[in-house]
């Protein structure tokens, strides 16, 4: 079972953010469900075999005010996948430093590691919709597998299977979320 995590502060975002994961594991016959950060259950948890952290929008930071809600993070051992917001939540619990950088729009990024189905030397074009990301360089638990212009866009956690990416794969490489789920 797939728990998606919400981390939009408004329903209506949703529709742009988590109903496109939704699609993809219902087309894919995945079994999953759905929750809001704010409504998260250590059951929820437990019950989830991996764990998508969805995006939100791009002048949506509430979720910066309480990241305590997510320190379950450090402590679980599922895989887990964080999307935007999702990769810059895992930073932070991991104490990653915050930057400021907008990226709208499609952008090639290049991998200079394997990351999930993705193979190293791979370029991608992928969306990006974010003002806000995290400096995972002294992060020193977390491999980084595609960088661009200083930025970290793809890695993947040394020991437990903890993925982040500051794109969007739901709109242009699903193909990323189906490895992930399996």
């Amino acid at each position: 079972m797939i728990l998606v995590i919400s981390t939009c502060k408004y329903k209506l975002h949703e529709l742009e953010f988590v109903r496109p994961i939704e699609d993809i594991l219902r087309e894919n016959k995945k079994s999953y469900f759905i929750k809001h950060y704010k409504m998260l259950s250590k059951g929820d948890i437990d019950k989830a075999d991996k764990i998508i952290i969805c995006g939100t929008s791009l002048q949506d930071f509430w979720y910066m005010g309480h990241i305590a809600d997510f320190s379950w993070i450090a402590k679980v051992n599922k895989p887990i996948l964080g999307i935007c917001s999702g990769m810059q939540i895992i930073g932070i619990v991991y104490n990653g430093a915050v930057k400021k950088k907008t990226e709208i729009g499609f952008y090639k990024e290049k991998f200079n590691k394997n990351f999930l189905n993705i193979k190293d030397g791979t370029e991608l074009e992928v969306y990006h919709l974010h003002n806000n990301y995290i400096d995972f360089s002294k992060l020193n638990d977390f491999e980084i597998c595609s960088k661009s212009d200083g930025i970290q866009q793809a890695v993947k956690h040394k020991n437990n299977k903890i993925f982040g990416v500051l794109f969007h794969p739901e709109v242009r490489n699903r193909e990323i979320i189906l490895s992930f789920v399996g």
